[in-house]
């Protein structure tokens, strides 16, 4: 039985990461009026290290290096491995006890090539034979009912399903752009909460939360500056394939049927042939 991996992209807790900042980022696409005209809301993911975000997102912040509003930031809060909260795959299906593993069975496809190497090599023996009684004239390609199909099966090991919240907080310096800001997050979705979010080629359910969280220090008569903010707690639902790096199973792997087992004739030696002492019979 023969084994090859084929490639795919891994679905891992950065991947969902990934997704989630895309669909903010660039479906959302959220927009607010500032000092400067009506601009793109920046969006900041922070729990980056706040060495690596003042080097990189300088046009975030200002002189003193407090962050310039409006601003969206996201958090990923918690991770839930919850049993109860599982997709499609409701049962533990262990994966297959070799060093390939895999639990799901993808898809099973024919293999063409090998398919035809037997089915043109049992028709010229069985056409050689029946015509010419093995006198050469057997004839490649004739028509026969070939019984020796070779399957590809490929498989991969079980999802596991986590759900990943990500806590939202829209920054504006006036309520005007806690209002645009907050708006795309509630039309987006419809009358439902729900939405879908793709990377990698890995598609995850999202959910929006009911009711949106407000909070700001306008009360506040200190030297602090004015600021309104906005929290969005959104969950997402997520999966796992493999364990990435420290996985040593591919993610994928392709396993081909036997079609045909054959097992030598053995000769055995026992040693030096006796003398006879008459005729056929050997002496004990």
């Amino acid at each position: 039985m023969a084994d090859k991996e084929y490639e795919m992209m891994p679905s891992n807790l950065e991947t969902i990461d990934q997704a989630f900042y895309r669909w903010v980022d660039e479906r959302l696409n959220v927009f607010a009026t500032t000092n400067r005209g009506w601009e793109k809301v920046p969006l900041l993911w922070v729990s980056a290290e706040r060495a690596f975000q003042v080097k990189h997102d300088k046009e975030l912040r200002d002189s003193s290096g407090v962050l310039k509003l409006p601003l969206i930031t996201i958090e990923r809060t918690s991770i839930i491995k919850d049993p109860s909260r599982k997709g499609v795959y409701q049962a533990n299906v262990p994966p297959v006890n070799d060093a390939k593993g895999g639990s799901v069975y993808i898809t099973r496809r024919i293999n063409q090539n090998k398919t035809g190497d037997f089915a043109n090599a049992d028709a010229y023996r069985t056409k050689a034979s029946y015509y010419s009684q093995g006198s050469g004239f057997g004839q490649e390609n004739f028509p026969y009912d070939n019984r020796k199909i070779v399957y590809e099966t490929l498989t991969m090991p079980l999802p596991i399903y986590v759900n990943v919240t990500y806590k939202v907080t829209l920054r504006g310096e006036y309520f005007q752009q806690i209002n645009e800001m907050l708006s795309p997050f509630i039309v987006e979705t419809g009358q439902i909460n729900n939405f879908f979010i793709e990377a990698d080629g890995h598609k995850f359910e999202g959910f929006l939360p009911p009711d949106f969280a407000q909070n700001n220090n306008s009360a506040n008569l200190g030297d602090s500056e004015r600021e309104f903010q906005t929290q969005i707690d959104t969950r997402v639902l997520g999966y796992l394939i493999g364990a990435g790096n420290n996985d040593e199973r591919p993610k994928v792997s392709v396993r081909e049927n036997a079609v045909e087992i054959r097992i030598p004739r053995e000769r055995v030696i026992f040693g030096d042939i006796p003398t006879t002492v008459s005729g056929a019979f050997y002496r004990a």
